[in-house]
Formats: structure tokens, C-alpha cells, sequence
């Protein structure tokens, strides 16, 4: 299950629409093993950015600590 806290609004290039659109923005904590039931699954949470266009709804992620 991921924490979802209240995101922002900003203008951002949506490859959808292929246009600057007002986006969605937040920040999503997703558990980053293959079986969620496992002892140590509420440790192992990786933020992810989440984006959403407000005119075609398509939304992408990014793991935020990629280098």
C-alpha cells in the first residue's frame, strides 16, 4: 500500500499531449519487494514523484533516488 500525501499543481511537458499542461505532482512511498507480506516489507519503501496531467490524465513516476 502506498502513502500518498497531499500533492502540488505545475506546468510540466506531458509526452501524451505533447504540450506544457498542468500536472499533478506528488510523492509516493511504494514497497520495493516482490512479496509485500514478507517481515521487513514496511522497511523497504522508496519515494517515488509522481506526475499527472490535468488534461489527458497520463501519469508517469520516477524513483526519486536514482542517481
Amino acid at each position: 500500500m502506498a502513502t500518498k500525501p497531499m500533492g502540488t499543481t505545475r506546468q510540466e511537458h506531458c509526452q501524451a499531449c505533447g504540450r506544457d499542461t498542468p500536472h499533478d505532482v506528488s510523492i509516493e512511498l511504494r514497497a520495493e519487494t516482490d512479496d509485500e507480506s514478507a517481515a521487513n516489507a514496511e522497511f523497504s519503501r522508496e519515494p517515488y514523484r509522481v506526475a499527472t496531467c490535468q488534461r489527458c490524465e497520463a501519469s508517469r513516476s520516477r524513483r526519486m533516488n536514482d542517481a
